[in-house]
C-alpha cells in the first residue's frame, strides 16, 4: 500500500488491499467478511484477521445500494408540534423518538426523525425502508403517502378506524381514560368534565367511550368539550374557560392532551377557583409538561419506551417479510398521582 503524501489524510484501506494482503480474490474477501458464499473457514478467519490488521472498514453505503436497502426507518406523526412537542421540543414525540432510535440502532437501522405535523411531503426527500406513524388520525395523510410509495408502515397507537391494514401497538386508550376517571371518582368528583382533542385519533375516541360509561356508572351529568390540536395550550385554555363558564359546578377536568391540561390549570385559576379543592385536573401523558406544571399534574405512565421498542420490532418484522400477527399491546398503564388532583393528606403513586 502506497504511503500517503506528507500532510494528507491517510488513505483508507480498500477491499483490494485486503485481497492482495490475504492472497485471495476480492469476491472471496467480500464473502468472508459478509458471511456469504462457500469460503473455507481457515480462509475466512485469515481474511478477517488481515482486514482487522489493515484497519479496513466496509463501505456501508455501497452495501446498502447493492442490497437496495437504506437501513433506515422513519418516525413521523401528523400531530402538530404544539401538542406533540411544545416550545421545549421535549414531549411525547421526542420520548418515543429516543426509545425508537436506540432500539432501531441495536438492529443496525438508523432512525430518521421527521418534524411532527408534516403532511407527507417530507417523506419524498428521505430514503427509508419503512416508517412508524405515531397515533395516526382517520385518513391520515402520512399513512396514505407511505402506502402510495409502497413503504411498509406500522402505527404506535391504534389507527381509527382499525381496518387491519396497518399493524400497530395499542397504547391502551380506554384503560388510560378509565384509570383517570376512576381516580377522580375516588377523590370525590361529582361533576367531572372531559376535554379531548377534536378529531378521531384513538386517545380521543377511546376517552369519549370510557367517559360515557363512567358517567353512567357513577351518575355523573356528562359534560364534554374539544379543542384543536394546532392551538396547543391556548386552545386548551379557551376550551376549559368556556366550559367552566357554561358549567360552573364542574369540579374536575379530565384533559387528555397535556398541552391542553396546562391551559386548563390557567383557566381554573382565572375563573377564581383553586386546585385541587375546587377543581381537580388530570391528564393522560406523564411527561415534562405534567411534571413541571404548577401544581404538578396527575398523569399516566404509558410505558412509551417499551411501546416504541415494540413498534420498531413490528416494523422490522414487516421489512423481513414476516406476517404481523395480532396487534401488540403496551404494558398496563400506571397512574401517577400528583397535587393537581390529590385531596388527601399525601400524594402517592397509584398502581
Amino acid at each position: 500500500m502506497a504511503s500517503p503524501r506528507p500532510g494528507s489524510a491517510p488513505r483508507q484501506p480498500t477491499i483490494a488491499d485486503v485481497a492482495r494482503a490475504a492472497s485471495v480474490s476480492r469476491t472471496t474477501v467480500s464473502h468472508a467478511l459478509n458471511g456469504l458464499g462457500k469460503v473455507d473457514p481457515r480462509t475466512r478467519e485469515r481474511v478477517k484477521r488481515v482486514a482487522e490488521e489493515l484497519g479496513y472498514r466496509p463501505n456501508l453505503r455501497a452495501q446498502r445500494l447493492r442490497r437496495g436497502e437504506a437501513k433506515a426507518i422513519a418516525l413521523l406523526s401528523s400531530m402538530p408540534l404544539a401538542v406533540a412537542g411544545g416550545p421545549s421540543r421535549l414531549g411525547f414525540y421526542m420520548e418515543v423518538a429516543a426509545a425508537a432510535a436506540e432500539h432501531a440502532l441495536a438492529h443496525g437501522f438508523a432512525l430518521v426523525l421527521l418534524p411532527p405535523g408534516e403532511t407527507g411531503a417530507g417523506l419524498r426527500t428521505v430514503d427509508v425502508d419503512g416508517a412508524i406513524v405515531v397515533e395516526p388520525g382517520e385518513d391520515d395523510p402520512l399513512v396514505a403517502e407511505l402506502t402510495g410509495r409502497g413503504l411498509p408502515c406500522v402505527a404506535l397507537g391504534r389507527p381509527v378506524p382499525d381496518t387491519g391494514r396497518v399493524p400497530y401497538v395499542d397504547l391502551n386508550g380506554e384503560a388510560v381514560a378509565e384509570l383517570l376517571l376512576e381516580h377522580l371518582f375516588r377523590q370525590g368528583a361529582q361533576r367531572p368534565a372531559l376535554v379531548t382533542a377534536a378529531g378521531t385519533r384513538s386517545p380521543a375516541v377511546d376517552a369519549r367511550a370510557a367517559y360515557e360509561r363512567a358517567a353512567e356508572r357513577y351518575g355523573w351529568p356528562p359534560v364534554t368539550a374539544v379543542a384543536e390540536e394546532a392551538g396547543g395550550e391556548s386552545a386548551g385554555y379557551e376550551a376549559c374557560a368556556a366550559l367552566l363558564r357554561e358549567h360552573p359546578d364542574t369540579d374536575a377536568l379530565c384533559v387528555l392532551v397535556d398541552a391542553f391540561a396546562v391551559g386548563a390549570v390557567r383557566a381554573v385559576r382565572d375563573s377564581g377557583r383553586g386546585l385541587p379543592d375546587d377543581v381537580m385536573v388530570v391528564t393522560r401523558y406523564d411527561g415534562l409538561r405534567a411534571r413541571t406544571c404548577t401544581p404538578p399534574l396527575t398523569a399516566v405512565d404509558l410505558h412509551l419506551e417499551q411501546a416504541a421498542a415494540d413498534a420498531v420490532e413490528l416494523l422490522l418484522q414487516r421489512l423481513h417479510g414476516e406476517p404481523p400477527g395480532a396487534p401488540r399491546r403496551a404494558p398496563g398503564p400506571r397512574l401517577v398521582t400528583r397535587a393537581s388532583s390529590s385531596r388527601g393528606p399525601a400524594v402517592a403513586d397509584e398502581r
